[in-house]
C-alpha cells in the first residue's frame, strides 16, 4: 500500500534541484555567508512579491514577531491581543518583550480570530493586536484595522502560514502596520533551515529591526541598542530566492488539492474548512474537524496516511503559561479536540487525494456506526 506523506519535502526539493544547486554554488563560490548580496536580493524580491516597501530577513518567525514588538517599543506593562487558537510562537513573542498576551477566541467557522470579540479585550494597557492568518487563510483584517485605528493600536500580522495569500485582492503581509513571517522548511515558502522576515511600509520600523537583528548595530562595532543576533543567512536567502520563483505555482496546486478535498468530502460527516468571500487562501494546511478525531487519525495512520494536529493544546493550556490555565476559552478547546490536518503537498496527485478521502470516509463511517450502535 503506497503511503501518503503529510508533506514530502525531499520530493519538492528534487523538483527544483537544479536552481537549488546553483544557489548553493553561488554562495559557496562568493565566500560571503552573512548579510551579503543574496540577502539583499531576496529582501527586495520578497518585498515586491508581498506588495510592501521593506523586507528584513531575520533568524526565524518567532524572532520576526519579537523584533517587531521591540521596534514598536512594546514591553513590560503593555498588553498585546493575540488569538487563543494559534501556534504558541505568537504568544511567546509577546512574552519575550515582557508584555502580556491577551487571548481572544476564534470564529468557530474559520478558526481565525473573531474581530467582533476584540473590542471587549482592549484595556488602557493594550498596545497592539496580532491577528494570525491561520492555515494560510487571511484573518478578516478590515474590521481589525478599523478598531485599532479608533483605539490608537498597532496591528502586526502573523503571516507565517500565508505566503502568497490575498485578502480582498491584497497580499497577506501588506494588510497592517507590519507583518512577520516564517521560512520554516514546511511553510509554503520554506528555507532549508530556519528563517524569517519582517514586512512593512514603515522605513523607520524596518531600520529599527535591521539594527536589532544585528547586535543593535548599524555601523560595525558601534552598538546603540542592546540587540540580538538574528540574521537570515546568505545560503538560506539564496535557497528562498529559488523557491520564491515557484511559490505561486505551488500555491495554485495547493488550491487544486483543497478544492478536490472539499468536493469529495462534502456531506461525509466531517466538518470542512470555511472560506469567506474576502479570502483567497494558500492552503498551508487543510484542516477538518471530527468528533472522534483521535480515532480517525489512528485509522488513517494504520492505512499509511500521515496527518498532523494543528494544534492539540492551546497556548493557555501549556505548562509554560500556567498563569492562564484558569481561562475559559471553549472555542479554542473544542477546536483542539477536533481538528485534523490532512496531507497537503503541492506534488500530490488526484489519486493520492482520492485515497486520503476514501480512508477518511471509512474512518468516519466506522465512528458513526459505533455511536449509533449499528
Amino acid at each position: 500500500m503506497k503511503p501518503v506523506p503529510f508533506l514530502d519535502l525531499g520530493r519538492l526539493h528534487q523538483a527544483i534541484r537544479e536552481p537549488l544547486d546553483a544557489a548553493y554554488r553561488r554562495v559557496v563560490d562568493s565566500g560571503w555567508f552573512i548579510m551579503g548580496p543574496e540577502l539583499e536580493a531576496f529582501e527586495a524580491e520578497f518585498a515586491l512579491y508581498c506588495e510592501v516597501r521593506h523586507c528584513v530577513g531575520v533568524g526565524n518567525g518567532l524572532e520576526a514577531l519579537h523584533l517587531l514588538l521591540r521596534a514598536y517599543g512594546i514591553g513590560p506593562g503593555d498588553e498585546v491581543i493575540v488569538p487563543s487558537n494559534t501556534f504558541i510562537a505568537t504568544w511567546l513573542a509577546v512574552s519575550e518583550c515582557g508584555a502580556t498576551p491577551v487571548a481572544v477566541e476564534p470564529d468557530i467557522a474559520t478558526h481565525n480570530i473573531d474581530p467582533e470579540l476584540i473590542a471587549s479585550a482592549i484595556s488602557q494597557r493594550t498596545r497592539a493586536i496580532i491577528p494570525v492568518h491561520l492555515y494560510g487563510q487571511p484573518a478578516d483584517m478590515d474590521p481589525i484595522n478599523a478598531l485599532a485605528a479608533r483605539h490608537g493600536l498597532i496591528v502586526i500580522e502573523d503571516a507565517a502560514q500565508a505566503q502568497g495569500a490575498r485578502y480582498k485582492g491584497r497580499r497577506a503581509g501588506s494588510l497592517s502596520d507590519a507583518a512577520a513571517t516564517s521560512f520554516y522548511p514546511g511553510k509554503n515558502l520554506g528555507a532549508l533551515g530556519d528563517g524569517g522576515a519582517v514586512l512593512t511600509n514603515d522605513a523607520a520600523i524596518a531600520d529599527k529591526v535591521r539594527q536589532l537583528r544585528n547586535y543593535g548595530s548599524m555601523v560595525k562595532y558601534q552598538h546603540d541598542l542592546a540587540g540580538y543576533n538574528s540574521r537570515l543567512d546568505e545560503l538560506q536567502a539564496a535557497f528562498l530566492r529559488s523557491k520564491l520563483a515557484v511559490l505561486d505555482a505551488w500555491n495554485e496546486r495547493r488550491r487544486q488539492v483543497a478544492r478536490q478535498y472539499s468536493r469529495l468530502l462534502a456531506n461525509t460527516g466531517v466538518t470542512l474548512p470555511v472560506v469567506p468571500d474576502h479570502a483567497d487562501p494558500v492552503w498551508h494546511l487543510y484542516v477538518i474537524r471530527s468528533k472522534d478525531r483521535n480515532a480517525l487519525k489512528s485509522h488513517l495512520e494504520q492505512q499509511g496516511i500521515s496527518t498532523v494536529i494543528h494544534y492539540p493544546t492551546p497556548p493557555h493550556r501549556q505548562r509554560c503559561y500556567a498563569e492562564f490555565a484558569g481561562l475559559h476559552l471553549p472555542v479554542s478547546e473544542t477546536l483542539a479536540s477536533e481538528v485534523l490536518s490532512l496531507p497537503m503537498d503541492p506534488l500530490m496527485d488526484a489519486a493520492d487525494v482520492e485515497r486520503v478521502v476514501g480512508e477518511t470516509c471509512a474512518g468516519e463511517s466506522a465512528r458513526v456506526r459505533i455511536v449509533q450502535g449499528l
